[in-house]
C-alpha cells in the first residue's frame, strides 16, 4: 500500500509552474519534481500546506493505493 498524489493534475489546471509552486512553499523545485513523481512523500506540514496553497481537501490531492489483499477483506 503507497500513497499517490494528484499533485501535478492540480498545478497544471490552477496554471501554476514548479518554480513558483516551489517559491510560495519555501521548498525547491527538486522537492516538487520528487513529489510529483512519488518519489518523495511531503511531510506532514508540507502536506498541510498543499491543501491549503490549492484549497483542496486532503482527500483530492493524496489517495492511499490499497494493494490486492487490502481490497480481499
Amino acid at each position: 500500500m503507497g500513497v499517490i498524489n494528484h499533485i501535478r493534475e492540480i498545478r497544471q489546471t490552477k496554471g501554476i509552474t514548479q518554480t513558483k509552486m516551489a517559491e510560495d512553499l519555501q521548498v525547491t523545485r527538486q522537492t516538487i519534481n520528487a513529489i510529483e513523481k512519488n518519489k518523495y512523500n511531503p511531510s506532514l506540514e508540507l502536506a498541510l500546506k498543499l491543501v491549503k496553497y490549492f484549497e483542496t481537501p486532503i482527500e483530492e490531492i493524496f489517495v492511499l493505493e490499497e494493494d490486492e489483499s487490502d481490497r480481499k477483506h
